[in-house]
């Protein structure tokens, strides 16, 4: 994402959902590897069991494949998990990355029968880019323009069938051409404390850290909803667990470090609870426009549409309208303060 670039701070937020360099070692070694061992995300899962079963017995490229949601709920990992249950090679690249129509053209020349080729962040793909890949996911077929002026001439070169995969946090960007290629179009949805919980006892072990079904529980009820938080939070728990005590991860050990971290019981940091109070003391609980609150944070809209509201909205303190931004009577009551009177006429 183009906002990471521009404010390092947003890679420093411990509960930011945004990968950071610091956990690509540790996401490698913990990525599940098959899609038995991928925990939640029931529908997903079962329909691309039944498309995968379906185009392993006929022998055919999987169907093109659209995963889409917040950023940390696993769509490298399925990506990755769809090639190893195909038993086919894995590329894979991201749509900033590719910047001229070379790029594409040798990517998809260079692909093998039935391959994945995976491109996360295909909303930033650029509209050339995106139109030299239309007739290369209908038809299997690549347009090339050889020369210049009124010589200029097309060849068509055959791309071997392959499954293309792309993974993006904002769909509605994508260009209708684009979407309408994709046989399957799966939507990602943040975890139950549940399921994360089973994922941070799973990463706990793998990591060899020991801990108990309550100090696993309350890591996961803080992580957002998001497997890559949960595993972010449990390294952090087990540093303070070797640090400060038994190494072993409790209930009460968990919490201790969690409020050393500021990470309060809805997994909320210094920004977001920044960021729900001036919507509440600054403009009375709104509605305020995504670039007047922006401002007033000293943020970018980007990262306020991106990686802020998307969990405020899903647990029902933050409501989107037409006019603005709005908190609700759950962000009253989390933070002690009464509604003023308009905002109680809302509720």
């Amino acid at each position: 994402m183009a906002f990471l670039k521009e404010n390092p701070n947003l890679k420093k937020r411990i509960v930011s959902a945004a990968a950071v360099e610091d956990d690509s070692s540790f996401e490698l070694k913990l990525r599940p590897k098959r899609l038995g061992e991928f925990i939640g995300q029931k529908k997903v899962k079962e329909n691309l069991s039944v498309a995968i079963e379906a185009a392993r017995s006929r022998g055919e490229a999987l169907d093109h494949v659209l995963l889409y949601g917040p950023p940390g709920l696993g769509k490298t990992t399925l990506a990755t998990i769809i090639a190893n249950e195909l038993g086919v090679a894995f590329q894979q690249t991201s749509g900033p990355i590719l910047q001229i129509k070379g790029d594409m053209t040798a990517i998809l020349t260079n692909l093998r029968e039935k391959q994945v080729l995976f491109i996360d962040e295909v909303h930033r793909l650029q509209p050339a880019l995106e139109e030299l890949l239309y007739s290369a996911l209908e038809d299997y077929k690549l347009d090339i323009i050889i020369g210049q002026g009124p010589s200029a001439r097309t060849h068509t070169m055959d791309v071997k069938p392959f499954t293309f995969v792309a993974a993006t946090t904002r769909a509605g960007l994508l260009s209708a051409p684009l979407r309408s290629r994709f046989g399957i179009v799966l939507r990602l949805e943040f975890y139950t404390p549940r399921d994360l919980r089973v994922i941070v006892e799973r990463s706990a072990e793998i990591l060899e850290v020991e801990i108990d079904e309550a100090g696993a529980l309350e890591i996961a009820s803080r992580s957002r909803g998001t497997p890559r938080i949960a595993n972010r939070l449990l390294r952090r728990v087990r540093d303070y667990a070797q640090v400060r005590g038994s190494g072993m991860v409790d209930l009460a050990t968990a919490q201790a470090a969690l409020q050393m971290l500021e990470v309060d019981r809805h997994g909320f940091d210094e920004i977001d609870r920044k960021l729900l109070l001036t919507i509440i003391e600054k403009y009375q609980g709104g509605p305020v426009g995504v670039s007047t609150l922006a401002a007033a944070l000293a943020e970018e809209s980007d990262a306020i549409e991106e990686i802020y509201e998307p969990f405020l909205i899903q647990i029902g303190f933050l409501d989107r309208t037409p006019r603005g931004r709005v908190a609700t009577q759950l962000a009253y009551e989390h933070f002690g303060i009464a509604p003023n009177r308009r905002q109680s006429s809302l509720f």
